[in-house]
């Protein structure tokens, strides 16, 4: 009997197969991988199977043989990534507001090809993206590649910013005004992704939400401005005191708090924050934030047990803060 064309690809194809369909739990026999083979037009003898996935260990793949005779065979052992970190890849994209729900299901569904078949279906039992709030600008991966590329090739970019209108659809803000901006960092926050960059008109470094970009262009040629501003920036610093990537003055507040919010303190600030204990039942940090109405929110969910106390200035913007909320009921 002739061999078929893809003979030659045996190697590959059995390679393929236990990647598929094999895992700890399912080890696959020469009886049956010999019928898998066939449905590739690929014909091989059980001395050959043997032959063959010897050639495969030696080149360095972990298959291992289960001597058994009920649910024995080979398996392929030690994959790329581990079962535990694929779920952790599954859940980071379909908890990601910026990625669409369309793109999420695309993603989840080439993370599951780098598990089997078996461990694939574990993977679909844990996703949830229907109901997730996801962004609606379904161009996102081209607009971070654009603004990648931009900060390899040293370029600035233009853009319009987008917000949502009455009718719930993304429109240019300011009437369509185009944004020219130096983009030098992409980070996350809140679930939302940022670019961080330097605009000439404000001489100012500013952040605009990715998602809500639209229209953007690699300006070829123009080269990047703001080097002396980001050289001594720091990303994590700016997004921890800038609460909900929202802009404000820049501060350096002192909050008292009880002794059970240290929690919240050192989730929103860090391990470096100075502490100072001030009775038994409270400690004090000073602390840079950027002093916005989010700034205030954040403070206010914390109730009685935390309070601003300096500087005045500052306590003064707080209380009229909450004294406008307080007028409309």
């Amino acid at each position: 009997m002739p061999k078929s064309s893809n003979q030659k690809l045996k190697l590959l194809y059995i390679l393929k197969i236990l990647s598929e369909q094999t895992d700890e739990e399912h080890p696959m026999g020469v009886p049956r991988l010999i019928e898998e083979l066939e449905k590739y037009d690929v014909r091989a003898e059980r001395k050959s199977i043997y032959d063959d996935i010897n050639q495969l260990i030696d080149f360095g793949c972990d298959i291992i043989l289960i001597k058994s005779r009920v649910n024995g065979g080979y398996y392929l052992a030690s994959r790329e990534f581990e079962l535990a970190e694929l779920k952790l890849l599954v859940e980071v994209v379909q908890s990601s507001k910026f990625i669409t729900l369309k793109k999420s299901r695309e993603l989840i569904a080439k993370i599951e090809k780098l598990a089997s078949r078996s461990e694939a279906k574990q993977l679909q039992r844990q996703v949830y993206v229907a109901n997730r709030i996801k962004t609606a600008n379904e161009s996102i991966y081209y607009i971070v590649d654009d603004i990648h590329k931009a900060i390899q090739n040293n370029e600035q970019i233009s853009f319009r910013y987008l917000e949502w209108n009455l009718n719930k659809e993304l429109v240019p803000r300011h009437s369509g005004k185009i944004y020219t901006a130096s983009p030098w960092a992409l980070t996350c926050k809140d679930d939302n992704y940022y670019l961080i960059a330097y605009d000439k008109e404000d001489d100012k470094i500013k952040h605009f939400r990715v998602d809500k970009m639209g229209g953007i262009k690699v300006l070829s040629g123009v080269e990047r401005e703001g080097l002396d501003r980001f050289k001594s920036f720091d990303i994590a610093d700016y997004a921890n005191k800038t609460f909900s990537m929202y802009g404000g003055k820049e501060e350096t507040v002192t909050l008292l708090l009880e002794n059970n919010l240290i929690g919240v303190v050192m989730d929103r600030f860090g391990k470096e924050v100075s502490i100072r204990q001030r009775d038994d039942g409270h400690f004090s940090v000073r602390v840079p934030v950027a002093v916005s109405g989010q700034f205030f929110g954040w403070l206010t969910g914390l109730g009685n047990g935390a309070a601003l106390i300096g500087p005045e200035e500052t306590v003064q913007e707080y209380k009229k803060y909450m004294q406008e909320i307080l007028q409309k009921y």
